[in-house]
């Protein structure tokens, strides 16, 4: 991860930067925007793990795909650091240096390329991160590959019966199980989006439950149970 650490340094690679995302042209440069670090991390998808490139901003991150040479850059995805927080993740057998970052809409793992790139990127986060206690943030899907089974009712996957993720809980789910439809406010409050059967249980058991319960808010999934914060 390279750290820059003078204003000049900073504002001409900020103009590289615009200048990278040719013919789109993205908008960086703002009073009081300085960026903090940036580097290559792997983002794990729905099927795949993919080279990204990251771009820390005292108050934004930018990730993209990378076109070339990690010089020219396409599709960027920003994201307000007020809508940031991340959860660290212990090594597996199969991905090392990982962590979470959450937010509202969308949750996903990334991994450096050594314990030291990770620690440094963590640093640069904590930096620039705030406490969000009362936020809610969205589930991180489990990718494709790690079910070969629908993880409701154990149906295999195949060409026809297909994999799908229950928005509220990350899970693998088959067609069957996943026909539920629920409105997720800090994911999308205007459209219904695709939930498996446990969690429509669970949804029409907290609907049907009367005003004031004192438990209500203790089973809603909120979307943030498996996203605890990242102690700073």
């Amino acid at each position: 991860m390279e750290t820059l650490v003078s204003d000049d340094h900073n504002r001409r690679r900020i103009g590289e930067l615009e200048k990278s995302f040719s013919p789109s042209r993205l908008q960086l440069s703002r009073d009081g925007r300085f960026l903090k670090g940036e580097g290559p991390l792997m983002k794990q998808g729905r099927k795949k793990r993919e080279q990204k490139m990251f771009f820390l901003f005292n108050d934004i991150l930018v990730y993209s795909s990378i076109i070339m040479n990690n010089h020219w850059y396409k599709n960027p995805k920003i994201i307000p650091l007020k809508d940031v927080k991340l959860n660290d993740m212990e090594d597996s057998d199969e991905v090392k240096h990982q962590w979470l970052i959450c937010t509202p809409r969308k949750s996903f793992h990334v991994s450096a390329s050594s314990g030291e790139e990770k620690r440094a990127w963590i640093e640069n986060f904590k930096a620039v991160l705030q406490d969000q206690p009362d936020r809610l943030f969205a589930k991180s899907w489990i990718p494709d590959c790690a079910a070969e089974k629908c993880m409701r009712c154990l149906a295999t996957f195949t060409a026809t019966n297909r994999r799908h993720h229950c928005r509220k809980c990350g899970f693998v789910v088959c067609n069957a199980c996943s026909k539920g439809r629920a409105l997720i406010q800090h994911i999308n409050p205007n459209k219904p989006l695709r939930i498996c059967r446990v969690c429509n249980k669970t949804e029409g058991d907290e609907n049907a439950r009367p005003r004031g319960d004192s438990n209500h808010s203790e089973k809603t999934p909120s979307g943030d149970e498996h996203c605890p914060v990242l102690q700073l």
